[in-house]
């Protein structure tokens, strides 16, 4: 394994540090809807699951929305969302997603708000690929009890369409048992952030006795009428999948008031590069047809259920993803799907506890079983697809063997053989919040510590990037120069950026592989300690987590952490292939005053980068906009007491993955547990 591959695993580690701050986003969007009156649900319509086609890619419902909202706001969530400091960045935030050419639902002249004010009982929406391998988004609402909302709605979105210069068609149907009017809306072509080339879109609505149909699909929007009272029998209940991933996931709850997903992972990705194709041609791979074809189709399915202000949770959410093995293959096989998706292999082992020098302060810790020795040849073909040239990996391990300007390292033997099968993700900031305040160490288990050391050494030892150090009594490596991206083994393969055989450039592979890396990591420092390979961002973190050895320093001994592993214990006994635990105070506050500053584009973070990568415009050394002002925000100071602690689960299934999650209320929280170090001296 490689630092560029070793890189790769941190942008893959650290994106699921970035997915739970997505996650905690999405909840506070939820917040800005979920305030308000409640009222007793009734049914306007069948279960909206009987009423989607079983060609809905994604699925999101809210079977009991008054329900749902009572619960949000009983939550910390809902507390920090309702205090009056929060109130001139939600107002402000509001004006923004109502203006702004992006918003989700915008162009159906809906906001999320409006979905939840008029909404009596559930509330559904769904991405459905229509025969020409689009996607549509329609909308259901049960307005019962809210006849006065959905009427006021209707002539909201009317008014929000004329001034989106929609012009309303002639001709509008009766559909429906009341044969309610379809109006339809035809819109100008919009510009959506200049990533997807402008297309014309239709709008169409009906309020069908106690239910709003809205939807960019005409014909699809009249068919789902028909179906409002009875369903419809190939809909995505029908799906063995469905019932598979959403029933296993609901069942864990066992509460009323949750929300609810499903998505077909490939075919969305599918259906939604074909409805937002890029405004210019790109070269470079395509990774939906690669994903495809190397056998990660085999997840066929993900879903799960969410509830807020369950029996002393914060939150708790369930997922369950299925991916069955291939017909003939065992199921907790190595080998149980094809291709590069056989890198998927996380081994469950009786239990996974923070090790002794895990830091007890640490913002976050995430731990996973994975057959690395499985992935290293597994990513084969996987690399051979993205690079557009058979034997691509192949060539370049063997020149890292056998080149005599390379560290002339036999990658299989001297490095894969000797790692175990644990990779740990530490995570964590200094103060005050600056542009590179986010810190991250990544720990590989080594069951032959010597022999990694010296292969980490003669690699390093050749690069004249990286200068011999002393930490903590320990040897490592620390990168001295930017022009190298990470500290690494001198090979650009396994999971690396690499260029596709698309180009034209004669230069050789090698040359190419190097100078197309990213640049993820540019304080970096390597070591070999504690039993593991370790990775740092930088050398203070290293420092911290080389000092500690176990006792009441360590994360284990933490009466916070205790009480998040009792509980995802609790609600997803027996083995373990990850394990997770954050508190979300320090999780929230790198990116939150970076929000607040306007300083998020700027960030050297992982998260920042990634960012960048996901909204900015792709060019080399650009700066993006922020998408947001977050200058409305409050001092963190003064919300702090909203976050409490987190954690994840994950257990290996015959037939897929198994994921909890659990959030804590701050009365749970070890009481001033995360202290800060300052940023050191510049």
């Amino acid at each position: 394994m490689d630092g560029t591959r070793l890189g790769r695993m941190n942008v893959t580690v650290h994106a699921i540090r970035s997915l739970r701050l997505a996650a905690w986003l999405a909840v506070a969007g939820i917040g800005l809807l979920v305030h308000g009156r409640t009222a007793d649900a009734a049914g306007g319509f069948t279960a909206s699951e009987k009423i989607f086609p079983a060609t809905t890619r994604g699925w999101l419902s809210i079977p009991n929305t008054p329900a749902f909202r009572e619960r949000f706001d009983a939550s910390q969530y809902g507390q920090l969302l309702h205090d009056p400091v929060m109130k001139p960045f939600i107002d402000s935030a509001r004006k923004q997603v109502e203006t702004s050419a992006n918003r989700r639902f915008g162009r159906l002249g809906l906001t999320l708000e409006d979905m939840i004010d008029a909404c009596g009982g559930e509330c559904a929406a769904g991405a459905v690929e229509s025969p020409s391998g689009r996607l549509a988004t329609v909308v259901l609402l049960d307005t019962s009890g809210h006849d006065q909302q959905a009427r006021e709605l209707v002539e909201t979105m009317t008014k929000r369409l004329e001034e989106q210069k929609g012009t309303r068609l002639d001709g509008a149907k009766a559909v429906g048992d009341g044969g309610a009017a379809l109006t339809v809306y035809q819109l100008p072509a919009a510009d959506a952030g200049g990533r997807t080339a402008a297309q014309e879109q239709r709008v169409a609505f009906a309020l069908v006795g106690a239910a709003l149909v809205v939807g960019d699909d005409p014909a699809l929007v009249a068919q789902m009428i028909g179906t409002l009272a009875e369903g419809r029998g190939d809909c995505i209940a029908s799906l063995p999948t469905f019932e598979k991933v959403v029933g296993g996931a609901q069942g864990q709850l066992n509460v009323a008031a949750p929300l609810r997903w499903f998505v077909d992972p490939l075919a969305f990705a599918k259906a939604y590069q074909a409805t937002n194709p890029p405004r210019e041609k790109r070269k470079g791979p395509d990774y939906v047809a690669i994903i495809a074809r190397q056998g990660f189709d085999c997840i066929k399915a993900a879903g799960g259920a969410v509830v807020f202000g369950d029996s002393g949770h914060a939150m708790r959410h369930h997922t369950i993803v299925h991916a069955p093995p291939l017909p003939g293959r065992q199921p907790f096989a190595a080998d149980r799907f094809a291709l590069g998706a056989r890198i998927l292999h996380f081994p469950d082992v009786p239990a996974i506890e923070p090790q002794p020098w895990v830091p007890r302060d640490v913002a976050g810790w995430t731990s996973m079983q994975w057959d690395l020795r499985n992935a290293f040849v597994s990513a084969e073909t996987l690399v051979d697809d993205i690079v557009g040239e058979k034997g691509v990996y192949d060539d370049v391990i063997a020149s890292v063997k056998e080149d005599p300007d390379g560290p002339q390292i036999d990658m299989d033997r001297d490095l894969v053989a000797a790692l175990g099968t644990r990779v740990t993700l530490i995570t964590d900031h200094t103060t005050p919040i600056d542009l590179d305040s986010e810190r991250l160490v990544i720990a590989v288990e080594a069951v032959d510590p010597a022999r990694v050391a010296a292969t980490v050494a003669k690699s390093m030892s050749i690069d004249p990037d990286m200068a011999k150090i002393d930490v903590q009594g320990h040897v490592a490596w620390e990168l001295i120069d930017r022009s190298s991206s990470i500290p690494k083994l001198e090979v650009e393969t396994p999971g690396g950026a690499v260029p596709h055989a698309d180009g034209d450039d004669d230069r050789s592979r090698r040359t190419k592989l190097r100078e197309r890396e990213e640049k993820l990591l540019p304080h970096s420092v390597v070591t070999v300690a504690h039993g593991h390979l370790l990775v740092a961002s930088h050398r203070d973190i290293l420092e911290r987590v080389l000092a500690t050895d176990g006792g009441v320093e360590s994360l284990g001994q933490a009466a916070d952490h205790a009480l998040v592993a009792a509980e995802i214990s609790r609600l997803l006994p027996g083995n373990a292939a990850v394990r997770s635990f954050s508190r979300e105070e320090e999780l929230v506050r790198p990116a939150y005053e970076m929000l607040r500053q306007g300083s998020m584009p700027k960030s050297k973070s992982l998260t920042g980068q990634m960012l960048n990568a996901l909204l900015g415009d792709g060019k080399p050394g650009s700066v993006r906009e922020p998408r947001l002002d977050g200058t409305a925000l409050p001092d963190f100071e003064m919300i702090r007491r909203y976050f409490g602690t987190a954690g994840i689960g994950m257990q290996t299934l015959p037939d897929g993955w198994a994921i909890t999650g659990v959030a804590l209320p701050r009365t749970q929280q070890e009481p001033e547990v995360a202290r800060r170090p300052l940023s050191p001296p510049k």
